[in-house]
């Protein structure tokens, strides 16, 4: 019994995309080949969207999956399995859609409310699958829907709340559901609509005024905010002007409040009624004629000097009859001077600052514009300074100056002047400051300043203040005599020179070591210095070098110079004599060392008898060596050789006198003095 599964697919009838309430068929197909004819029992499962949603067990290649009424939950994803004898295939999975939702039940917790209240209500789709939208509409008359929409992704229901508002009389409510299937929003119908009537808490506040028109200042003007409410507890009135609250009550219908009409209060007055949250508000427009204008305060003179008189008169345009009061404004509290229209005072520089006036009609009181009063005392004679302390620049540096004047009323002005050629002008309270970035070397010009104020003294002017230019150092260079090689114990100076800058400068000489000592320093008002080393020693061999600084604080290096100290002239003829004197010793004991091998190698030859060693002697050499052991002492082997040279000659005659001695020259090589 051989089979084999050749496909295994999802059928779906009538149609993938059924309408909701519509019957549908999901159909497992196995197609099976078999090498007989036997019986097979297959196992179908079928899912939906991988969750199990039907099994079965047939001897067919079909199995069914009956749906008799399909929702919008039966949309997904179908496939089947089937299993036989141990041997299993799944289908592809196939999409079912079932279009149109059920129709949403909306319930409310209130059928009746108040202004400020909140009605509940709750959407719900309970043969639906979440995840959902649910969409809530407020319906009022004569106006469009209120809408507001909810996700619920696990359940298929919603609650929300809505707020009845003011002006809510009668209103309506309905929802609708939204789910997304492949990317598609799909919509339910409309839901069953709920009615709810509403009702106020407190009808709209009046607000009245008394007198209601005419009002000028110094009137008394009275409002009244009143409202029918159902229940005090929890009821507030508030009159506001321009944000300002002026008055309020609680647990009152009515609220009261008067004052003395002015001119500032002209504007738009609420009165608001809260409960809640609930709120109606009214508004009323109020105009106060004015009475009398506002004072005016002149004075003699704004600008004056110390001990100068002063006077200050209050006046109304076109009205007379009111009572003045002139006044110095303070920080801490205005200062009255004088109940009158007129003050006359002799001003010192404390004087100086704002004055009013006051004037009083029918409890109306109007302040005048501030009119400022400077009083000034005479500018002191300035100092001109240099920032740094010293009078003194560096060139390329910029040289900044400071102008003080301690005396005399601000604000001053300061000028500032190179030579005679104005440069800046500044006006501060007590100093000034200038900053000339254009120094030069032959800048001879002193610089002053000037200062003034408002006072009719005029300006003072500084002394001149002479500033000196600095030089910075430049282009050092170390020599030394004699230069490159110094005997020991012999005299050197090294000179270190600039090649510009201000005195006095000061010349430091290092050696380098490590770290590099100070060997010697000196300040001179100079351009070069000279340092005289008395005896120079082995240990000063070395390299040297000097650095060169003024009062512009630069440090300037010179290239190094190398100094070698060799040996003195009379040592050196000490040493070769020395040297020579060994050399002579040396060659006199070599001489002798000759002269006494020589003997000892003519002995034994005059002791040979006859002509054989006549006849050899002309070719024999002198000068061979003797053997060991053949070597004789003194004068006792001069002495014999004499005589037997003597006899040999007698004898030989003129065969021997042919015979020539041959010499040895030594060469002896001079000793090195410095080795």
């Amino acid at each position: 019994q051989v089979f084999t599964f050749n496909t295994v697919e999802i059928k779906v009838q009538p149609s993938v995309k059924v309408k909701n309430g519509a019957p549908l068929s999901i159909i497992c197909h196995a197609d099976i080949s078999k090498s007989a004819d036997f019986q097979l029992k297959n196992n179908f499962t079928i899912f939906k969207d991988r969750k199990l949603v039907f099994m079965a067990v047939s001897d067919t290649g079909d199995a069914r999956y009956e749906i008799p009424g399909a929702k919008s939950s039966d949309t997904g994803d179908y496939e089947c399995t089937v299993r036989a004898d141990k041997k299993t295939k799944s289908s592809d999975p196939v999409h079912v859609w079932v279009t149109g939702m059920t129709k949403p039940k909306l319930t409310a917790n209130r059928n009746g409310a108040l202004e400020g209240d909140t009605v509940e209500l709750r959407c719900e789709l309970p043969e639906e699958q979440p995840p959902l939208y649910f969409c809530f509409r407020k319906i009022k008359t004569n106006s469009a829907p209120k809408e507001t929409c909810v996700s619920e992704p696990y359940s298929n229901f919603s609650v929300l709340e809505f707020s009845v508002e003011e002006g809510d009389n009668i209103l309506q409510f309905d929802c609708f559901g939204r789910r997304n299937v492949k990317l598609e929003w799909e919509n339910s119908v409309h839901s069953n609509k709920t009615l709810v009537t509403v009702k106020e808490p407190f009808t709209k506040p009046t607000l009245t005024t008394m007198p209601s028109n005419n009002i000028t200042e110094g009137d008394q003007i009275q409002f009244e905010c009143s409202t029918a409410v159902v229940q005090l507890r929890g009821l507030e009135i508030i009159l506001q002007k321009n944000r300002t609250i002026l008055n309020s009550v609680k647990g009152m219908k009515v609220l009261k409040y008067s004052s003395v009409a002015t001119l500032e209060d002209s504007g738009e007055y609420l009165c608001k009624v809260e409960q809640g949250r609930t709120s109606k508000s009214t508004k009323v427009n109020v105009v106060v004629s004015e009475l009398f204008p506002k004072p005016t305060l002149v004075a003699s003179l704004t600008e004056l000097d110390e001990n100068k008189e002063l006077t200050l008169n209050c006046s109304i345009n076109g009205f007379r009859r009111a009572n003045f009061s002139i006044i110095r404004k303070n920080p801490t509290g205005d200062i009255p001077l004088r109940n009158s229209e007129t003050l006359t005072v002799r001003v010192n520089v404390n004087d100086t600052g704002f004055y009013t006036c006051k004037a009083e009609v029918k409890r109306i009181v109007k302040e005048s514009k501030p009119v400022r009063i400077n009083v000034y005392a005479p500018v002191s004679k300035p100092t001109l300074s240099v920032a740094g302390g010293l009078p003194e620049v560096v060139l390329g540096k910029p040289l900044q100056l400071i102008c003080h004047s301690v005396m005399g009323t601000p604000p001053k002005t300061f000028t500032f002047y190179k030579g005679n050629e104005a440069k800046k002008t500044v006006i501060n309270d007590t100093y000034a400051t200038f900053l000339d970035e254009n120094i030069r070397l032959n800048d001879k010009t002193g610089y002053k300043c000037d200062a003034r104020n408002n006072h009719s003294s005029g300006m003072r002017t500084s002394d001149v203040l002479n500033v000196t230019v600095i030089v910075p150092v430049r282009d050092v260079s170390l020599g030394s005599v004699p230069s490159g090689e110094v005997e020991d114990g012999s005299e050197t100076t090294f000179l270190c020179s600039v090649e510009e800058g201000s005195w006095p400068i000061l010349f430091r000489f290092f050696k380098k070591t490590d770290p590099d000592v100070l060997v010697h320093e000196k300040k001179e008002h100079a351009d070069k210095v000279m340092w005289h080393r008395k005896t120079m020693k082995r240990q000063d061999a070395g390299t040297y070098y000097c650095t060169a600084s003024n009062q512009a604080n630069v440090v300037v290096r010179s290239h190094p110079i190398t100094v070698s100290v060799i040996l003195a002239a009379w040592k050196k003829g000490v040493i070769v004599g020395f040297v020579l004197l060994v050399i002579a010793g040396a060659g006199a004991l070599a001489l002798w060392w000759f002269l006494q091998k020589k003997k000892k190698t003519k002995g034994p030859s005059m002791e040979m008898s006859g002509s054989a060693l006549a006849a050899n002697l002309t070719n024999e050499k002198l000068t061979r060596q003797p053997s060991d052991g053949e070597y004789y002492s003194g004068s006792g082997y001069i002495e014999d050789s004499e005589n037997h040279m003597k006899s040999t000659d007698e004898s030989k005659g003129p065969d021997l006198e042919s015979a020539e001695v041959e010499y040895t020259e030594v060469e002896v090589s001079a000793l090195d003095p410095h080795r």
